[in-house]
């Protein structure tokens, strides 16, 4: 049985606490595309998680898998693992031989192309994660495999990189070795820490799978910052959406059971691009703010804005969830009234479908339903509410969220309510 998890809007949903909180009840995580360009924090007892590489099931103690669809920097994740280790958490992790690394040269290149685009920037996290992907897709990459080479083979396969990716123009012969040399030995360096996690993923997943045993696929950023059907070019370098776990982990389409979106009970997003909703005002603001709503792995600051069901219904559309989850509901406490988008203006005619570009998102005007907001009951309020059920919720919170679950035809499994574990309230169908 394979549970996905994907971000339902921009990324930053929340899915790290939904992965950690649904994790207690399976055997195994993996992560199934993207690099340490995703940030997910995860908070237990009095530790906060910040993980960009390794699964969020780490917290639950499950093995975790990095899969074939990934890139990965060697060096962060090492730095990563050491993290944990210092935190006292030992991962066991196996890493696809398959997946792509991500080197210097890729983080040079990242920052780079960012730069060359001047005055319309893309708001890479510049961990080159889009340089990597480009070389895989372009078959001149090197992958994880690379780290179980002998040292001259691994000296050649760098020579070879560099001179097909022309990360060696400009220089001259002896620089040109130097570079080979250089690259060489930072990946020999590294990998000791490495090759005994490396292994098939791919295998090990389906041998859990045909045992009955339960693996949950953690999406990293979100459904629209897909590359093929996000906001582009606004977007990541892979595909997010529930379809690229299957690709991603080397798995057959029917082994998936459930599919999670995480929707968080607002709308952000970090760096440019369109953002129908955005609140540029102090409500806007207040949710920042309330929300805590900076980058895990950036730091920056989140542009926040009202839900918009017409993005959702795109979301839904292209994961086919089978259920939901509602983060950040606590945050919205306190407003007098709330607003979920539930079509798009264009030229003065009503739209209901996402538009095909993000040209034409930028011309779209949402249309609101207002609903009525509730008190902030507090962080005691909050706590009675997980302890007794669903019932407890405000009336107005109530009606939100079946709102939000009617409007997609899809039932509400999970509602954080805070960033603990604990702070979840569970819906039981």
């Amino acid at each position: 049985m394979l549970q996905i998890v994907v971000g339902a809007q921009w990324g930053d949903e929340g899915k790290g606490k939904i992965v950690d909180y649904l994790s207690r009840d399976v055997d195994a995580v993996a992560r199934f595309q993207g690099g340490n360009n995703a940030g997910h924090t995860v908070v237990v007892a009095d530790q906060t998680l910040k993980l960009h590489l390794i699964p969020s099931g780490i917290a639950s103690g499950k093995p975790c898998f990095l899969g074939n669809g990934m890139v990965i920097d060697p060096w962060a994740l090492v730095y990563e693992l050491d993290e944990l280790m210092r935190l006292g958490l030992s991962p066991e992790l196996t890493i696809s031989a398959k997946a792509h690394l991500i080197l210097p040269q890729h983080l040079r290149k990242d920052t780079m192309q960012e730069k060359r685009r001047g005055s319309k920037p893309i708001g890479t996290t510049g961990r080159g994660i889009g340089p990597a992907y480009s070389d895989k897709a372009s078959r001149i990459g090197l992958r994880v495999e690379t780290l179980l080479l002998s040292k001259d083979d691994m000296l050649e396969e760098c020579k070879v990189f560099l001179q097909r990716t022309g990360y060696h123009e400009e220089k001259s012969k002896d620089e040109f070795a130097i570079a080979s040399s250089t690259l060489a030995e930072e990946l020999w360096n590294v990998r000791h820490h490495l090759r005994d996690k490396i292994g098939d993923v791919s295998t090990s997943i389906r041998d859990l799978l045909s045992k009955n045993r339960k693996v949950l696929a953690e999406g990293a950023q979100g459904t629209l910052l897909g590359l093929d059907h996000g906001t582009y070019p606004f977007c990541t370098s892979s595909n997010t959406i529930a379809a690229a776990a299957c690709v991603g982990l080397g798995l057959p389409t029917w082994v998936v059971s459930e599919i999670y979106g995480v929707i968080k009970a607002y709308t952000t997003r970090v760096g440019k691009g369109p953002f129908p909703t955005e609140l540029k005002n102090d409500v806007g603001e207040n949710l920042a703010q309330n929300g805590k709503e900076f980058g895990t792995t950036t730091g920056r600051k989140r542009r926040c804005g009202w839900l918009d069901l017409v993005a959702l219904r795109y979301a839904h559309g292209l994961n086919g969830f089978t259920k939901l989850t509602i983060t950040k509901l606590d945050v919205l406490s306190g407003l007098d009234t709330l607003k979920i988008c539930v079509a798009y203006s264009v030229n003065g005619e009503a739209e209901d479908n996402f538009p095909l570009n993000s040209q034409s998102l930028e011309n779209c005007v949402p249309i609101y339903k207002e609903f009525p907001g509730w008190k902030d009951p507090g962080v005691r309020g909050w706590d009675s509410i997980v302890r007794k059920d669903f019932s407890a919720m405000p009336e107005e919170a109530k009606h939100y969220l079946d709102f939000i679950s009617k409007s997609l035809n899809v039932p509400i499994r999970l509602v954080s309510v805070g960033p603990r574990r604990k702070d979840t309230v569970e819906i039981t169908q």
